[in-house]
């Protein structure tokens, strides 16, 4: 349903905010009020193009904003995948809005987030449906028909539908998978001996092992510089003959050691020269060790070379970055391998896998046919009826399951046929009915299947008398099934409304519109000036006392 739309700037409306209830819900207004903006928002919602003429006088840009709930599951459905990849995490419902600049450009949102309008419409067709053309070039797309008898059959065709979906995605990857092994064997085997070569062009190898190798090199080429460095180092601090930068230390310690005792600020100084003499003891020590651990020897200058060339060729050959890159995908290799030396042929796997799959898609498509078949009589039926209540003849309302390719939806194809005056053979509505017609099968068929919130836009034209009270009916009857959103000019259905929205315009300069919520004595106003006002009323209800 829809929970929430907030419009602002859209023609004569600066800003309004409606917190729309379930069931059905009524927009009434003198004419010229401005009742068609709000469907003119939900056209907006619905893709339709944005235009300059919208945007009001209060600013430089139009923006009309919807929060609706959304069935469970319904972001697993083909194309909404876009949405369902932004969908934040724990979000239930699904927040869409557009918006249209002076210039006529037009951007549209989900969850505050720019997306392609036609991901958007994508999901809000799903979930509106505006009458008008909106709603009759839905009603001529069978996939929207097969989608309303699905509806009719209850939640568990929800069910049937998406396992059929789930197991059609799995057919297809099936078939792609047989595909790909039988096209390309010679491929599949290319690629497990490059994934051999992997393994075996990284025998040994380890992690970090090019960097300590590079290091150890770097190493050798400055053998003597390191040792002539090293030499002078620990000549310095301990020389053979001499004194060095120990004994000199150890030197000015014992020069200050009898002084502590006279002149205490002198303890720190002495006890940091001792320490001195200490470490400068350890250090010379380090470097001399240092020192006799440097080797010159060409031949292990020559392997280090050489492993250093293999880890390069290895990482060119396999295009890989890094020696952890190259450890990553022999990880990898190996695991795949295994598997396929464990699982025998992939082929052979690929075509078992294929049929498991097509006798899954098999049972979930015709599980599908069965509830369809068993439910096209009684839909028909009571389509039929409504169609009489709205004034459409004897309501002969037919439909017919037929054959077509297998999909995500199965492979039945329903056909909406209707007799729209007597005489007349049959025929699918898309082909045969009047535009005022479609309007009202759409509303005759919602009213027996439910399904999306309905935006009726006068609905009701041209209706009057006891019609007027079967029109109501039918509309109370479909808000039992779906939310209903009416713009009416007929007391009999906004007396029967489960809310009531006035809309009114507001002298000044520039002239606005407003829209607001009714209370119970507000609502009844409206009633008796949509009777035609106090006065007439009440000489209707004098006459009948006659």
């Amino acid at each position: 349903m829809l929970r929430r739309l907030r419009i602002e700037n859209l023609v004569l409306i600066r800003e309004a905010e409606l917190d729309l209830a379930p069931g059905l819900v009524a927009l009434t207004g003198e004419t010229g009020a401005g009742k068609t903006i709000v469907t003119q928002a939900i056209g907006l919602l619905l893709g339709a193009k944005g235009d300059a003429a919208a945007v009001g006088a209060a600013g430089t840009e139009a923006y009309v904003e919807a929060e609706l709930e959304v069935p469970e599951g319904f972001f697993d459905e083909d194309g909404l995948e876009p949405l369902r990849d932004l969908r934040p995490e724990d979000e239930p419902g699904l927040v869409v809005a557009r918006r249209v600049t002076a210039d006529g450009r037009s951007r549209a949102y989900a969850w505050g987030r720019s997306v392609a309008r036609d991901d958007l419409v994508a999901a809000t067709e799903r979930l509106l449906a505006l009458s008008g053309q909106f709603a009759q070039r839905r009603l001529a797309r069978p996939s929207h028909q097969l989608d309303l008898l699905d509806t009719f059959v209850g939640p568990e065709q929800r069910l049937r539908r998406a396992e059929a979906r789930e197991a059609w995605r799995a057919l297809a990857a099936a078939i792609r998978r047989v595909d790909e092994l039988e096209q390309g064997a010679d491929t599949e085997r290319a690629r497990l001996g490059e994934l051999t070569a992997l393994v075996e062009d990284t025998e040994g190898l380890e992690p970090g092992e090019e960097d300590a190798l590079r290091a150890e090199r770097e190493r050798i080429r400055h053998v003597a510089e390191l040792g002539e460095g090293a030499a002078a180092a620990a000549a310095a601090i301990e020389p053979d003959d001499g004194e060095g930068a120990r004994a000199l230390a150890a030197a000015a310690e014992r020069a200050l050691a009898p002084l502590e005792r006279l002149a205490p600020e002198l303890q720190a100084a002495a006890a940091e020269l001792r320490e001195l003499v200490i470490r400068l003891g350890d250090v010379g020590s380090d470097v001399r060790r240092f020192a006799e651990t440097l080797d010159a020897d060409p031949a292990r200058a020559a392997a280090v070379e050489e492993r250093l060339d293999l880890i390069a060729d290895a990482r060119r050959r396999h295009r890989a970055a890094s020696v952890e890159e190259l450890l990553d995908r022999r990880a990898a290799a190996v695991e795949e391998l295994e598997r396929a030396d464990a699982g025998g042929d992939p082929l052979e796997r690929a075509l078992a896998d294929r049929d498991a799959a097509r006798e899954r898609f098999d049972a979930a498509t015709e599980a599908l046919a069965d509830a369809r078949r068993a439910a096209t009589g009684p839909f028909a039926a009571a389509v039929a009826s409504e169609l009489a209540d709205l004034g459409m003849g004897e309501g002969e309302f037919h439909v017919e399951l037929r054959e077509r390719e297998a999909g995500p939806a199965g492979a039945d194809e329903a056909v909406f046929l209707v007799r729209p005056n007597a005489g007349l053979p049959l025929a699918p509505v898309s082909e045969t009915a009047s535009g005022g017609e479609l309007s009202r099968i759409a509303l005759a068929v919602a009213a027996v299947a439910g399904g999306e919130t309905l935006v009726l836009d006068e609905i009701d034209a041209g209706v009057g008398g006891e019609t007027a009270h079967r029109v109501a009916g039918v509309l109370q009857r479909l808000a039992g099934r779906a939310q209903v959103l009416t713009i009416t000019h007929l007391p009999q259905i906004a007396s029967v409304a489960d809310q009531h929205l006035r809309v009114e315009k507001v002298p000044g300069d520039p002239t606005h519109t407003r829209i607001a919520q009714l209370d119970d004595a507000q609502r009844r106003d409206e009633l008796e000036r949509m009777l035609g006002g106090e006065e007439f009323v009440s000489a209707v209800t004098a006459e009948g006392r006659r």
